[in-house]
C-alpha cells in the first residue's frame, strides 16, 4: 500500500509517502510545500493546489491520511489552514485518492503507542521506523511521515475505526 500523509497548513504543506508491505516502511520520497507570506492568500492555495497535483501525479498513492483539523486558541490560523486542507483534500478526490482523517491523539498512539506523545517522540519514533539518518525538516515534513505511519497501521488493525471521508 501507497500512503500520502500531510501535515496541513498554508505556510508549509508537509508531506511524506511510504509504501507499507507486511510490516515494513519503505519512505518513498518527503517534503513540503512552502508559499510566501507576502504572496496573496488565494495565490498561496493555488500554489498548494498545483503542489499537491504534481505529488498525487508523481507519486500515485492509494490512500491520503490527513489531520483532523482542530483548534484551541487562535481561529484566526485555522480558517486559513482549513481552507489550505480543502484545497489538499480537492486534490486527492480529483485524483481518487481515498482520504482518512485522525486526530493527533490516534497519531501518537499509532506511531509512539502512547497518545500523549510529545512531538519530539513523535519525531524520534518516526525516524526509527523509517531508518532514516535524522528527523526530517520542516517539522511538518516529519509530522505528515507520521500520519503516514499512522494509517498504515490503523488501517491494517482497524482499531482507530478512521473510515475514509
Amino acid at each position: 500500500m501507497r500512503v500520502l500523509g500531510i501535515d496541513p497548513g498554508y505556510a508549509i504543506v508537509g508531506w511524506g509517502v511510504l509504501d507499507y508491505t507486511g510490516n515494513r516502511f519503505t519512505p518513498v520520497a518527503y517534503g513540503a510545500i512552502l508559499t510566501d507570506k507576502d504572496t496573496p492568500f488565494e495565490h498561496r492555495l493555488a500554489e498548494i493546489y498545483t503542489g499537491m497535483n504534481e505529488v498525487c501525479e508523481k507519486y500515485r498513492p492509494q490512500a491520503l491520511s490527513i489531520e483532523k483539523l482542530y483548534y484551541q486558541h487562535n481561529q484566526t490560523t485555522v480558517i486559513g489552514v482549513a481552507e489550505a486542507r480543502g484545497v489538499i483534500l480537492l486534490s486527492a478526490a480529483q485524483a481518487g485518492v481515498p482520504i482518512f482523517e485522525y486526530t493527533p491523539m490516534q497519531v501518537k498512539q499509532a506511531v509512539t503507542g502512547y497518545g500523549k506523545a510529545v512531538k519530539k517522540q513523535i519525531q524520534e519514533m518516526t525516524r526509527i521506523l523509517l531508518h532514516l539518518e535524522a528527523v526530517p525538516k520542516p517539522d511538518d515534513t516529519a509530522d505528515a511521515l507520521a500520519l503516514a505511519i499512522a494509517h498504515c497501521h490503523c488501517s491494517r488493525s482497524r482499531i482507530a475505526g478512521a473510515p475514509p471521508r
